[in-house]
């Protein structure tokens, strides 16, 4: 019952601003359309519907790590979680109350992502669900990211970092705009190590029914997201061990 009412104040939290949910659930889909529009202007195919839509679910779940920062830097400021420290909850009933509504967005963003591509032309397959279902990885990811920011950092400087650094990053370094062998060199290499492009990747192929191309993309983002997951839950306990 705890965990559940502390994720409900978590959820409270994060729609109370209407501009974060704006650029949480809407900005990705402004992007989306703005996209396909370029594509039917010019007479070649850049951003073809299959490709650039599990790009931009990806990419839309880079704000869950803002959303994540932002709350949990707030509560530490505010000392409403050190009040919290004096009741019966644990480190896991926090981890949990605030990774679970994060997760749950995640999942309706990608479901909303998914059904305004298929009013403008992606067709429905059975392979959708199972590529929207993969978000809840990579969402892990950028929520474990978010909390990590958020126990260590400033309210401002979490933000800053998650809101400004690791969105560039994930739409820069995910292949969604442009191919990478295209710039290739160092840039490319450095891509490749991290979850981003991988992310998008293992989305691609399980839109298109292409399962065998799904590896190793997805052992990367599986490692990232249980070493990242557990990293989150160490540094939280210890910050509130300290605190």
């Amino acid at each position: 019952m705890r965990i559940f009412l502390f994720a409900g104040r978590t959820t409270k939290e994060i729609v109370r601003d209407p501009l974060s949910i704006f650029f949480g659930l809407g900005f990705p889909i402004v992007l989306l359309l703005l996209l396909s529009a370029i594509n039917r202007s010019i007479p070649v195919t850049l951003f073809d519907i299959n490709e650039i839509t599990p790009g931009i679910a990806v990419f839309g779940l880079s704000f869950m790590g803002l959303f994540a920062a932002q709350v949990i830097s707030k509560d530490r400021e505010n000392s409403f979680l050190t009040r919290l420290f004096t009741t019966p909850m644990t480190s896991k009933d926090f981890i949990i109350g605030y990774s679970v509504p994060l997760l749950v967005m995640s999942i309706a963003q990608g479901i909303i992502c998914y059904i305004v591509a298929i009013l403008i032309g992606l067709s429905i397959t059975a392979s959708m669900i199972f590529s929207i279902l993969l978000l809840i990885l990579p969402s892990l990811i950028f929520v474990s990211i978010g909390l990590i920011c958020g126990s260590l950092l400033s309210e401002k400087a979490a933000v800053g970092i998650c809101g400004a650094l690791l969105t560039n990053l994930s739409a820069w370094l995910s292949g969604i705009w442009f191919d990478l062998d295209l710039v290739g060199g160092l840039f490319k290499d450095i891509a490749y190590l991290l979850p981003f492009v991988h992310a998008v990747a293992m989305g691609k192929a399980a839109l298109n029914g292409q399962y065998s191309a799904m590896f190793p993309h997805l052992w990367w983002v599986l490692g990232y997201a249980i070493i990242l997951t557990i990293l989150a839950i160490v540094i939280f306990r210890k910050k509130m061990q300290a605190d």
